[in-house]
């Protein structure tokens, strides 16, 4: 998409100054010279396509999290993240497709000079909406690997930047995102048709910065040194989160290339057949009779010894025959199909966690978040609220007798409802242990708790690659990060 940004920049260049040569000697290529909104609507699209991609070779969080399975060529099913280089795709998308236009983006926004008729505060919103996108990227870097380039790491001048600490990167980003929401100011406009998550409306992005904060305050809250911390970021950001699938962080793809949703290109655009849902999720909902699995599934085989089982899933990082098990959903498949990075759904889990934490409200409160988080997933994917009423009401589900604890009764629910956005319900079923996963018998490692450090980075950066693994106690995928403590 940035060449295509590129390329219509280069030719309406050229077409409005062909009465002065001396202009031609402008490099428009050079991305100092890039409208700064262009820069983020790449970033924007290069950030999404990332998180929400299930190519083998840049992202597996559908795999790991066991939401997914593969077919024929089973590595990353069994965890093998090297042998395509896994990590350095992620790490080299996030941080040079993402950061660094968003850094060049905010620079040739600040250096363009306001127009006669043009508001200072839309500027404001540009600069600050770009820090909140700037604080998520960051966000998931260290949830992935722990220790990351942070404080050198877009500035060329170090050719081999130093890891920080992820806990300080952290915290800094909390006061990153603090200041980010109090530039935010909804009476000026932003980024329009540039921003194709919310068409530039600065009180959507006000939400959107919230929930990023109450969702940052819960990751840390098992960080004992930092409780106080943890409890003052939920407390300050839930009264402004999220409050309706209308707020969801959708990202609005198109019907046509290069514009369209990485599943369509990895599920469909390819023509090959490499995944189907995991009988772990199926064999869950189909035991719960979950609604959302005529939205997830489709029922293209069904278990004609079993009535009722419409849905079969494949053995996780074994074989599967493509044609013998139940396929992904159409619906996603579609080419316009939206790609989603934050939710309402989401938010109401993490609000029945705060609940349960004492960070905002009471535990009496969890019950209520729980319920809402479950009808705004099922009505999200197209349920009704009647569907929702009967599934709160089995047993299985309702909050009070679900299960033993409640990071049990949390963690599965969440893990369910975040079937479409993997990073995310990877990160809650690291932090909360649920639900209770098992790796593959030919996996050449337990369930990864995060990614290894990409190998590049041992050539090139050695000394700093070498100072990190040692920090974090080890560069293996085994390796609980500084959030991840129980």
């Amino acid at each position: 998409m940035k060449k295509i940004f590129l390329i219509l920049i280069t030719a309406a260049t050229l077409a409005s100054c062909s009465d002065d040569l001396e202009k031609l000697n402008v490099n428009v290529k050079d991305p100092a010279n890039v409208p700064g909104e262009v820069l983020f609507t790449s970033a924007q699209k290069s950030l999404v396509d990332q998180m929400v991609s299930t190519n083998v070779n840049d992202n597996i969080f559908r795999l790991i999290n066991q939401y997914w399975t593969e077919t024929v060529y089973t590595d990353e099913s069994n965890y093998d993240l090297v042998t395509r280089t896994i990590p350095e795709q992620h790490w080299q998308y996030l941080y040079k497709d993402v950061l660094k236009d968003l850094d060049q983006s905010a620079k040739n926004i600040t250096d363009t000079p306001l127009g006669l008729t043009e508001n200072p505060l839309d500027k404001q919103n540009k600069l600050a909406i770009i820090e909140v996108l700037n604080v998520y990227t960051y966000a998931i870097l260290v949830e992935t690997f722990g220790d990351v380039p942070y404080s050198q790491a877009l500035n060329l001048t170090y050719k081999t930047p130093k890891y920080d600490d992820g806990l300080t990167i952290y915290k800094d980003l909390i006061t990153r995102l603090n200041k980010a929401i109090t530039n935010l100011n909804p009476s000026g406009a932003s980024f329009g048709g540039n921003d194709r998550i919310y068409n530039g409306d600065v009180a959507k992005w006000v939400k959107f910065a919230n929930t990023l904060k109450l969702r940052l305050g819960i990751t840390i809250s098992d960080v004992t040194t930092e409780s106080a911390l943890a409890k003052a970021t939920v407390a300050s950001a839930a009264p402004f989160v999220f409050t309706s699938n209308d707020d969801n962080a959708d990202f609005k793809y198109l019907t046509a290339t290069p514009n369209t949703n990485p599943l369509y290109v990895d599920l469909v655009a390819s023509g090959r057949s490499d995944f189907v849902p995991t009988s772990t999720l199926i064999n869950v909902m189909n035991t719960l009779k979950d609604p959302r699995r005529s939205k997830y599934f489709d029922n293209n085989v069904d278990d004609k010894s079993t009535p009722d089982v419409e849905y079969i899933g494949g053995t996780n990082g074994g074989s599967n025959s493509f044609a013998n098990y139940t396929h992904i959903s159409p619906t996603m498949q579609l080419p316009d199909f939206s790609g989603t990075i934050l939710d309402y759904a989401g938010t109401e889990f993490l609000l029945a966690e705060a609940a349960e934490r004492s960070l905002f409200g009471t535990p009496a409160d969890a019950a209520s978040h729980y319920n809402a988080a479950i009808t705004a997933s099922i009505l999200d994917w197209g349920g009704t609220q009647a569907e929702a009423t009967t599934y709160l009401a089995n047993p299985a589900v309702a909050y009070a007798t679900a299960g033993t604890n409640w990071k049990q009764k949390i963690g599965n629910q969440a893990w369910i409802a975040y079937y479409n956005n993997s990073f995310e319900g990877y990160s809650t079923y690291r932090r909360l242990d649920f639900p209770v996963l098992v790796a593959p018998a030919d996996a050449v490692s337990d369930i990864p708790v995060r990614y290894t450090y990409p190998i590049i980075e041992q050539s090139l950066n050695k000394a700093s690659y070498t100072a990190a693994s040692a920090a974090i106690g080890g560069d293996d995928v085994t390796t609980k990060l500084f959030w991840d403590k129980f």
